[in-house]
């Protein structure tokens, strides 16, 4: 009876760590692969579609994906493919679901040839500036872990901190994926999004 009981007390354990650490727990998933536009409203005229596992946008003077439900606080994990000259980010909290700009959102930026460097990939826009060097996006798969509660914004970009900063702005709104045009109105290169995932705080 001793043993049945240990055994249950290290299963029970066991059950209880996996839960704690498990990727998936309290996690909704958006985009997997090729699966997900459905979630997503459509601002503008870039050329979203889904394509070699991924879902991704080229062409277009710009747009967005813009998520159908409204967030306050909560933590973003997502997988992204960018071109050396994608001009593209995540845009949190957004006032104004129709008109999404780095004035009426935090945007956790993508986009290494941005004129002003210090709001390069992984900064926020006008909010959190990174790094000098800063890191760079171009040419291969990354990982951006955006995490805000109440004032309290931090960004992850490939595991490592990039900005953590303090605003109480913008409370609350929907999430978008941006596809946009590169400095001076130049075509900005390929975005590609193959997992999107929100837990809410």
């Amino acid at each position: 009876m001793k043993r049945l009981y240990a055994i249950a007390l290290v299963a029970a354990a066991l059950l209880v760590a996996g839960c704690a650490h498990g990727p998936s727990q309290g996690w909704t998933t958006l985009i997997d692969g090729e699966k997900g536009l459905e979630n997503f409203n459509r601002i503008g005229d870039a050329n979203w579609r889904a394509e070699g596992g991924a879902i991704v946008a080229d062409k277009g003077k710009g747009g967005h994906l813009v998520s159908k439900e409204s967030y306050r606080n909560f933590e973003i994990y997502a997988e992204f493919w960018a071109d050396h000259s994608t001009n593209s980010g995540i845009f949190i909290r957004a006032s104004d679901p129709q008109k999404i700009g780095a004035d009426n959102a935090y945007e956790v930026n993508i986009f290494d040839q941005r004129p002003g460097q210090e709001y390069s990939t992984g900064a926020i826009v006008n909010f959190a500036q990174v790094r000098s060097p800063p890191p760079r996006a171009g040419g291969k798969w990354n990982t951006f872990l955006i995490y805000a509660n109440g004032p309290e914004l931090t960004v992850k970009f490939n595991g490592d901190v990039t900005v953590s900063t303090s605003n109480p702005q913008f409370a609350s709104g929907p999430f978008s994926l941006q596809f946009g045009n590169g400095a001076k109105d130049a075509p900005g290169g390929a975005i590609k999004w193959r997992k999107v995932m929100i837990r809410p705080l």
